[in-house]
């Protein structure tokens, strides 16, 4: 492992039990090495490589291509360009399949135990495992961003606006990363996590306006997507990029840049505390 504990600066236990400002540099310095751990994972694992970077390439072409030519977008323009940051959102939400794989299985080879027994900062686990995830979705952003060009989507409100946009996208990644540590901890069995997470995954993106708009489903269906959280950051994300949208008059479809900040706070608010609460009970 090139990253090791040993490039943490060196802090007296005196003053790290005294003063919080020593302990913060130590935490952060241990997250820091458990990003480098994990990202480390990433790039000596060719077949995971493969597999993340091929995902998004694939999701881009079968949706743009078999639903591009069939659809129509409420207020008229490219159903690509309609569609393409609703395939940047799911993206993200599908990478909470692989944060809870990970962590689930760090629970059961006994790794964490291993890392809490040693003097390493205990929030330096689960710090480093959601830096690193947010740090791989900005590589799969890249890669979902250069197929997007490639089959015809355009971002067309400039550059502030697509940051905004990518922004807003990679706050509600960093948010489900953290359901997806705490899945991971609570989980019994690693190998049962694609079992939980892929069957939530997959109406979650349904019931949202990522393929279609809610106003075309039966009522009580369109209240579910209108109101899903991953809807409110695809809206978001199609007026900052200035891509075809809903043309809703909602209030949640008016307030969708609002949602899409107010959403991933409110998981973070929620899941943070259990994770760390779960993290904290491990092996008691």
């Amino acid at each position: 492992m090139s990253a090791t504990l040993t490039d943490r600066p060196a802090v007296p236990a005196s003053a790290s039990a005294r003063s919080p400002l020593p302990r913060l540099r130590w935490a952060v310095a241990d997250g820091w090495v458990m990003t480098r751990r994990y990202m480390a994972h990433v790039v000596r694992a060719p077949e995971e490589v493969i597999i993340y970077f091929t995902l998004p390439i694939m999701m881009v072409l079968v949706f743009g291509y078999v639903f591009g030519s069939g659809m129509a977008v409420p207020d008229g323009g490219s159903y690509r360009e309609f569609l393409l940051p609703g395939v940047f959102v799911m993206t993200m939400v599908y990478g909470l399949g692989a944060t809870a794989t990970a962590v689930a299985f760090d629970v059961d080879r006994g790794v964490i135990d291993r890392f809490r027994s040693m003097p390493v900062a205990r929030s330096a686990l689960v710090v480093g495992r959601s830096a690193a995830d947010v740090m791989r979705a900005v590589l799969e952003m890249t890669t979902l961003i250069v197929c997007g060009l490639l089959v015809g989507w355009q971002w067309r409100e400039g550059v502030p606006g697509a940051v905004a946009a990518i922004s807003l996208i990679l706050l509600l990644r960093f948010a489900i990363t953290w359901i997806g540590i705490y899945l991971g901890l609570i989980v019994k069995n690693a190998d049962m996590v694609g079992v939980i997470v892929f069957p939530a995954a997959f109406p979650l993106t349904a019931l949202s306006n990522v393929f279609v708009a809610p106003d075309l489903m039966p009522a009580w269906m369109a209240a579910v997507a209108q109101w899903n959280p991953l809807s409110s950051t695809v809206a978001a994300a199609r007026d900052l990029f200035g891509n075809p949208g809903l043309g809703s008059d909602s209030w949640i479809a008016q307030n969708a840049t609002l949602m899409a900040v107010v959403w991933p706070l409110v998981i973070l608010a929620v899941f943070v505390p259990l994770s760390v609460r779960r993290y904290q009970r491990l092996s008691r």
